[in-house]
């Protein structure tokens, strides 16, 4: 450090003093004066509470679209070495056993493959690689918690959405200071 204190704010020595109260290892035991308990809104945090998401991820049909995805976005095999051609071949002979792993709770991912990519500037970028069969089960995952989810997020939000890009919230944010910035 440079020997200069921060300056401390009124909410931060708030917690500091409750927290040095309360002892150093515990939470508060209720709610302090001035501070406000954290508390998640469940009507709308959870739109899948009564859903039975496993039995719907593992539905043939499910299974089927995801496979389609996943062998429509191509990429390069996994640890396994298995391409996204063989995948429904494989699932013809596995996909009761996979289902089954499923919904009981024991089916375990395999290791991700670790691939280096080279950078334009001279680095390297580094990729986690799953197994074709991974990236089936993640996309059925994903086909049916995508739609129930997506639907409670803010609509300024832009990360790894569907149908929505950096560039969308660019144009977004540039819409309101367009007119402002020259380049």
């Amino acid at each position: 450090m440079n020997g200069k204190r921060q300056k401390t704010t009124t909410q931060q020595q708030q917690l500091l003093l409750t927290f040095a109260a309360e002892g150093r290892d515990e939470v508060p035991d209720g709610p302090v004066e001035g501070t406000v308990p954290i508390a998640a809104d469940l009507s709308t945090e959870s739109p899948t509470s009564n859903d039975k998401l496993m039995e719907r991820i593992c539905d043939p049909l499910n299974f089927e679209c995801a496979m389609a995805r996943v062998i429509a976005n191509g990429g390069a095999p996994g640890v396994d070495g298995m391409t996204v051609k063989e995948l429904e071949k494989y699932f013809e002979r596995h996909a009761g056993r996979i289902t089954n792993e499923l919904l009981s709770g024991t089916y375990r991912p395999q290791p991700v493959k670790r691939v280096e990519i080279p950078k334009p500037d001279g680095g390297v970028r580094k990729l986690g690689i799953p197994t074709a069969v991974d990236r089936v089960v993640q996309q059925a995952i994903l086909l049916v918690l995508s739609p129930q989810w997506d639907e409670t997020f803010s609509d300024n939000r832009f990360g790894f959405r569907p149908n929505r890009s950096a560039h969308d919230a660019g144009r977004r944010q540039g819409s309101c200071c367009a007119d402002r910035w020259q380049p």
